[in-house]
Protein backbone atom coordinates (compact mmCIF):
# COMPACT_ATOMS: atom_id res chain seq x y z
CA UNK A 1 0.00 0.00 0.00
CA UNK A 2 2.85 2.17 0.79
CA UNK A 3 4.66 1.48 -2.13
CA UNK A 4 1.46 2.50 -4.23
CA UNK A 5 1.09 5.58 -2.55
CA UNK A 6 4.98 6.43 -2.80
CA UNK A 7 4.72 6.17 -6.53
CA UNK A 8 1.33 8.05 -7.12
CA UNK A 9 3.72 11.06 -5.11
CA UNK A 10 6.29 10.54 -7.03
CA UNK A 11 4.87 11.22 -10.27
CA UNK A 12 2.35 13.27 -9.81
CA UNK A 13 1.96 16.43 -7.38
CA UNK A 14 -1.96 16.35 -6.61
CA UNK A 15 -3.96 12.72 -6.93
CA UNK A 16 -7.30 12.79 -6.60
CA UNK A 17 -9.66 9.31 -6.01
CA UNK A 18 -13.03 9.09 -7.17
CA UNK A 19 -15.41 6.59 -5.95
CA UNK A 20 -18.21 5.57 -8.35
CA UNK A 21 -19.18 2.41 -6.57
CA UNK A 22 -17.14 1.38 -3.32
CA UNK A 23 -13.42 0.85 -1.77
CA UNK A 24 -13.79 -1.14 1.13
CA UNK A 25 -10.48 -2.22 3.36
CA UNK A 26 -6.93 -1.53 1.89
CA UNK A 27 -8.90 0.22 -0.55
CA UNK A 28 -10.68 2.71 2.20
CA UNK A 29 -7.10 3.45 3.07
CA UNK A 30 -5.84 4.21 -0.18
CA UNK A 31 -8.28 6.69 -0.80
CA UNK A 32 -7.17 8.57 2.22
CA UNK A 33 -3.65 9.40 0.68
CA UNK A 34 -5.69 11.54 -1.81
CA UNK A 35 -5.88 15.93 -1.83
CA UNK A 36 -9.44 15.04 -2.70
CA UNK A 37 -12.17 12.31 -2.49
CA UNK A 38 -15.08 12.38 -4.81
CA UNK A 39 -17.73 10.51 -4.01
CA UNK A 40 -21.79 10.71 -4.26
CA UNK A 41 -24.98 9.70 -3.21
CA UNK A 42 -24.07 5.76 -4.21
CA UNK A 43 -20.74 5.39 -3.57
CA UNK A 44 -19.22 3.98 -0.44
CA UNK A 45 -16.05 3.75 1.73
CA UNK A 46 -15.32 1.19 4.08
CA UNK A 47 -14.42 0.28 7.31
CA UNK A 48 -9.96 -0.31 8.06
CA UNK A 49 -10.09 -4.33 8.55
CA UNK A 50 -7.22 -6.43 8.16
CA UNK A 51 -8.25 -9.97 6.56
CA UNK A 52 -6.95 -12.95 7.13
CA UNK A 53 -7.98 -17.08 5.69
CA UNK A 54 -9.50 -19.42 7.61
CA UNK A 55 -7.85 -23.09 7.35
CA UNK A 56 -10.78 -23.59 4.86
CA UNK A 57 -9.29 -20.89 2.87
CA UNK A 58 -12.04 -18.50 3.31
CA UNK A 59 -11.23 -14.60 4.18
CA UNK A 60 -12.82 -13.16 7.30
CA UNK A 61 -12.15 -9.73 8.74
CA UNK A 62 -9.11 -10.63 11.33
CA UNK A 63 -10.49 -7.81 14.20
CA UNK A 64 -13.10 -10.11 15.06
CA UNK A 65 -10.29 -12.23 16.10
CA UNK A 66 -8.96 -9.70 18.36
CA UNK A 67 -12.31 -8.44 19.48
CA UNK A 68 -13.52 -11.77 20.93
CA UNK A 69 -9.81 -12.39 22.40
CA UNK A 70 -10.47 -8.89 24.53
CA UNK A 71 -14.03 -10.11 25.36
CA UNK A 72 -12.88 -13.44 26.93
CA UNK A 73 -9.71 -11.21 28.76
CA UNK A 74 -12.61 -9.13 30.21
CA UNK A 75 -14.47 -12.01 31.35
CA UNK A 76 -11.84 -13.73 32.58
CA UNK A 77 -11.04 -10.58 34.90
CA UNK A 78 -14.28 -10.37 36.01
CA UNK A 79 -14.69 -13.75 36.85
CA UNK A 80 -18.10 -14.01 34.47
CA UNK A 81 -15.94 -16.63 31.83
CA UNK A 82 -17.19 -19.98 31.76
CA UNK A 83 -15.86 -23.68 31.53
CA UNK A 84 -15.68 -23.97 27.77
CA UNK A 85 -14.56 -19.86 27.08
CA UNK A 86 -11.93 -20.90 29.25
CA UNK A 87 -10.70 -23.73 27.04
CA UNK A 88 -11.18 -21.44 23.73
CA UNK A 89 -9.38 -19.20 25.62
CA UNK A 90 -6.06 -20.82 26.11
CA UNK A 91 -6.14 -22.96 23.09
CA UNK A 92 -8.33 -21.50 20.75
CA UNK A 93 -6.32 -18.38 20.10
CA UNK A 94 -3.11 -18.41 18.27
CA UNK A 95 -1.25 -15.41 19.96
CA UNK A 96 1.38 -15.10 17.40
CA UNK A 97 -1.62 -14.76 14.79
CA UNK A 98 -2.89 -12.23 17.31
CA UNK A 99 -0.15 -10.04 17.36
CA UNK A 100 -0.25 -10.19 14.02
CA UNK A 101 -3.53 -8.81 13.59
CA UNK A 102 -2.65 -6.13 15.78
CA UNK A 103 0.07 -4.88 13.85
CA UNK A 104 -2.30 -4.59 10.90
CA UNK A 105 -4.64 -2.79 12.54
CA UNK A 106 -2.11 -0.15 14.01
CA UNK A 107 0.19 -0.16 10.66
CA UNK A 108 -3.49 0.88 8.90
CA UNK A 109 -4.28 3.70 11.55
CA UNK A 110 -0.66 5.14 11.56
CA UNK A 111 -0.66 5.45 7.42
CA UNK A 112 -4.48 7.20 7.58
CA UNK A 113 -2.88 9.54 10.30
CA UNK A 114 -0.15 10.20 8.16
CA UNK A 115 -1.62 10.90 5.28
CA UNK A 116 -4.37 12.78 5.76
CA UNK A 117 -2.59 15.37 7.77
CA UNK A 118 0.07 15.16 4.85
CA UNK A 119 -2.32 15.17 1.67
CA UNK A 120 -6.07 15.37 2.81
CA UNK A 121 -5.33 18.18 5.84
CA UNK A 122 -2.60 20.14 4.11
CA UNK A 123 -5.01 23.23 2.80
CA UNK A 124 -6.81 22.62 5.80
CA UNK A 125 -5.92 26.37 7.68
CA UNK A 126 -9.26 27.61 9.29
CA UNK A 127 -11.84 25.41 10.98
CA UNK A 128 -15.54 26.00 9.70
CA UNK A 129 -17.56 26.76 12.86
CA UNK A 130 -15.68 29.01 14.96
CA UNK A 131 -13.09 30.29 12.61
CA UNK A 132 -10.25 29.11 14.83
CA UNK A 133 -6.67 28.81 12.82
CA UNK A 134 -5.66 25.09 11.92
CA UNK A 135 -2.77 24.09 13.98
CA UNK A 136 -0.59 21.04 13.18
CA UNK A 137 -2.06 19.16 16.13
CA UNK A 138 -5.43 19.87 15.45
CA UNK A 139 -4.71 17.76 11.97
CA UNK A 140 -3.31 15.52 13.89
CA UNK A 141 -5.93 14.51 16.24
CA UNK A 142 -8.30 14.86 13.34
CA UNK A 143 -7.03 12.24 11.54
CA UNK A 144 -6.24 10.18 14.17
CA UNK A 145 -9.82 10.33 15.04
CA UNK A 146 -11.01 9.38 11.96
CA UNK A 147 -8.54 6.15 11.93
CA UNK A 148 -10.04 5.24 15.20
CA UNK A 149 -13.75 5.78 14.14
CA UNK A 150 -12.64 3.44 10.86
CA UNK A 151 -11.61 0.39 12.91
CA UNK A 152 -14.71 0.34 15.41
CA UNK A 153 -16.04 -2.98 14.74
CA UNK A 154 -19.02 -2.40 17.06
CA UNK A 155 -20.04 0.42 14.94
CA UNK A 156 -20.10 -0.98 11.58
CA UNK A 157 -20.55 -4.45 12.44
CA UNK A 158 -19.54 -6.04 9.38
CA UNK A 159 -16.45 -5.70 6.75
CA UNK A 160 -19.21 -5.55 4.01
CA UNK A 161 -21.08 -2.63 6.03
CA UNK A 162 -20.31 0.38 3.55
CA UNK A 163 -19.99 4.18 4.97
CA UNK A 164 -21.92 6.78 2.65
CA UNK A 165 -20.62 10.23 1.33
CA UNK A 166 -23.08 11.54 4.23
CA UNK A 167 -21.78 9.69 7.30
CA UNK A 168 -18.20 10.88 5.91
CA UNK A 169 -19.12 14.23 5.85
CA UNK A 170 -21.42 14.85 9.23
CA UNK A 171 -20.45 11.91 11.39
CA UNK A 172 -16.48 11.57 10.92
CA UNK A 173 -16.32 15.41 9.66
CA UNK A 174 -14.43 14.23 6.62
CA UNK A 175 -14.71 16.79 3.84
CA UNK A 176 -16.06 14.97 0.62
CA UNK A 177 -16.81 16.22 -2.65
CA UNK A 178 -19.40 15.65 -4.27
CA UNK A 179 -19.31 14.81 -8.24
CA UNK A 180 -22.90 13.90 -7.90
CA UNK A 181 -23.80 17.66 -8.00
CA UNK A 182 -22.16 18.53 -11.01
CA UNK A 183 -23.80 17.03 -13.84
CA UNK A 184 -21.38 17.17 -16.68
CA UNK A 185 -18.91 15.57 -14.88
CA UNK A 186 -21.19 13.05 -13.08
CA UNK A 187 -22.05 12.20 -16.47
CA UNK A 188 -18.63 11.81 -17.99
CA UNK A 189 -17.64 9.63 -15.28
CA UNK A 190 -20.35 7.08 -15.03
CA UNK A 191 -19.47 6.74 -18.94
CA UNK A 192 -16.14 6.08 -18.16
CA UNK A 193 -17.03 3.37 -15.13
CA UNK A 194 -19.25 1.51 -17.50
CA UNK A 195 -16.49 1.41 -19.76
CA UNK A 196 -13.94 0.38 -17.27
CA UNK A 197 -16.58 -2.13 -15.99
CA UNK A 198 -18.01 -3.60 -19.39
CA UNK A 199 -14.29 -4.03 -20.23
CA UNK A 200 -13.17 -6.05 -16.94
CA UNK A 201 -16.06 -8.81 -18.12
CA UNK A 202 -14.74 -9.33 -21.08
CA UNK A 203 -11.14 -9.89 -19.70
CA UNK A 204 -12.49 -12.67 -17.10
Amino acid sequence: MQRIVDTFRKHYTAVDFVIPNYAYSAGTVLVMSGDAIWMDYYSRLGRLTPKSKTKAAKWFPALGYLKQYDRLVQKAQTNQITAAEVELLVNGFDQAELYKYEQARDLSIWLLKQWLVQYKFKDWKQTATKKMQVTPKMREDRAAEIAEELNKTERWHTHGHGISMEVLNKDLRLVIDDFGAKPGLNGELKAYYDLLDELHDEAV
